[in-house]
């Protein structure tokens, strides 16, 4: 293989590898410190216990989300560089936002409320926590801005003789329209992969311990894990009308911005009114559209995502073929090794991936329905298959989320920067364009390997970890820790500095 291709595969393995983090850190983040702060307001002890217990298994999952991600930027300078080199005005921005005013505030903060809570006081280690999660929130912001901008290029002007992309207008790449549907849609998505987590762990743990029967675990499922059952569904439910709404914004937006996208993820080969939306479709996809067939389709559904309108003119969603004939009068005929380029992504990757990431969400309006209803007037439930459920519905959003960043990312194709359709010439780059020239497929290969291997391994570390504090489950006793909680006389009390 080349190194184009090669390239393209290490940076698909890496990135899809380092999101299965991203959304539960973006998401437990704030419920854990929700947590904690229903148990300074009300102090009850069952929220210390949910928070010590949570909050360990997000510090495991962002220790190996930090982990994972370092190597995303290192790829950008090294298999990536003629990439680097045309947008790093512009797309190093951002990057250098996350890491300064989000990335280290996180570190801080986050290191103030794992040695801190016996050694400052109650209120100060709970804003540690509050802050640590607004700043991964902020992280987030600042890394879909830069994606959003490769989406959607504004700001920026083409300098001719350099041959770059150049910043024009910092504010123009922070308020981009393209960020301001990601953004909360996939804020949604995460509290939708926490809530579910949180939701499943419980549920779990819940069901096992009514079927003891022993009163003290029928106690703990009560008092302990029914309310963050609770906590869970509802956060699932308001997060997963906020994914469906802001869904619905990005896919409007995704009409006007990449038309070729949309036509891909319905596989319409010619512009049609009132589009149906496909939801099962046999036939070669990976060959193109023509010997396709849509078995179960919604009528007129694929207009209104892209469009607003069921049917009519302005319901008109254009094809494939519509899309490609636009962009070869557009950007012209180009040839990559003596083949054109189709400006439409790959069908079956489009089309997949779009449904997967709604099929594998489904999973959690499920395990909310079913929640509600077995823990519904303060009911402890014991129904074993409820307990599976939880289980079976705990990777499902992730996976969610991972395909919905593929459609996204693979969407875009074959622009690693797509063209902005109202005009900044010249700001667009192919992929196969972006590829370093002069790092030989044999170094890319290695590298791909090797890193490939290191991730196996530290997946395995990442469920063992996960699944061994899960097991543990609550602790059985916990105690307030703050120095306002000790005694003045305990001799064991950590010394402070003093001035």
């Amino acid at each position: 293989m080349d190194a184009l291709t090669l390239a393209r595969w290490q940076f698909a393995i890496t990135t899809v590898y380092h999101f299965i983090f991203v959304p539960l850190t973006i998401g437990l983040a704030p419920l854990v410190a929700g947590m904690q702060t229903a148990w300074v307001v009300t102090k009850k002890e069952r929220w210390l216990r949910l928070t010590k217990f949570f909050g360990k298994l997000l510090l495991i999952n962002f220790a190996l989300g930090v982990v994972t991600g370092i190597w995303q930027e290192f790829q950008f300078g090294m298999a990536w560089s003629e990439y680097s080199r045309f947008v790093g005005d512009v797309f190093g921005a951002p990057l250098a936002m996350e890491a300064l005013a989000a990335f280290f505030v996180e570190s801080v903060f986050l290191g103030v409320w794992i040695f801190g809570w016996d050694r400052v006081s109650k209120k100060i280690h709970l804003a540690s926590i509050w802050l640590f999660a607004l700043a991964t929130n902020l992280s987030a912001f600042f890394i879909l801005a830069a994606n959003s901008w490769m989406q959607h290029p504004v700001g920026t002007v083409y300098n001719e003789e350099t041959g770059r992309a150049e910043m024009e207008s910092i504010w123009a790449v922070l308020t981009n329209n393209t960020l301001l549907a990601a953004f909360p849609h996939t804020i949604t998505a995460a509290f939708l992969t926490a809530g579910t987590f949180i939701a499943g762990i419980a549920t779990w743990w819940m069901v096992r311990l009514a079927r003891s029967k022993r009163p003290e675990d029928v106690e703990t499922a009560r008092t302990v894990y029914r309310p963050a059952v609770r906590l869970g569904v509802w956060v699932m439910i308001v997060a997963g009308l906020g994914v469906a709404f802001t869904g619905d914004v990005q896919g409007k937006l995704m009409f006007e911005q990449q038309p070729g996208k949309m036509a891909s993820a319905e596989a319409l080969c010619e512009g049609e009114e009132s589009a149906d939306f496909s939801i099962l479709s046999v036939g070669p996809l990976y060959a193109g559209c023509e010997d396709v067939d849509h078995l179960i389709t919604i009528p007129g559904l694929a207009s209104y995502l892209g469009t607003g309108h069921f049917s009519g003119p302005e319901s008109y969603l254009p094809g494939v073929y519509d899309v490609q004939e636009d962009y070869t009068e557009r950007y012209g005929d180009v040839t990559v090794d003596g083949e054109a380029v189709t400006y439409t992504p790959p069908l079956a990757v489009a089309y997949w991936s779009f449904r997967l990431m709604i099929g594998f969400a489904a999973f959690s309006v499920l395990l909310a329905l079913a929640a509600l209803w077995f823990t519904r007037k303060g009911r402890v439930s014991d129904n074993v298959w409820f307990g599976r459920l939880g289980l079976l519905a705990l990777p499902m959003p992730f996976l969610a989320c991972s395909f919905g960043w593929i459609f996204t990312e693979v969407g875009r194709q074959p622009w690693v920067v797509a063209p902005n359709p109202s005009g900044i010439d010249q700001v667009r780059l192919l992929t196969d364009r972006g590829v370093s020239t002069a790092v030989p497929p044999g170094v890319i290969l290695t590298s791909m390997i090797v890193l490939t291997l290191v991730y196996a391994l530290l997946a395995v570390v990442w469920y063992r970890l996960m699944h061994r504090y899960t097991i543990e489950g609550v602790p059985d006793s916990v105690r307030d820790e703050s120095p306002e909680a000790q005694d003045p006389d305990d001799t064991d009390r950590p010394l402070s500095f003093a001035y």
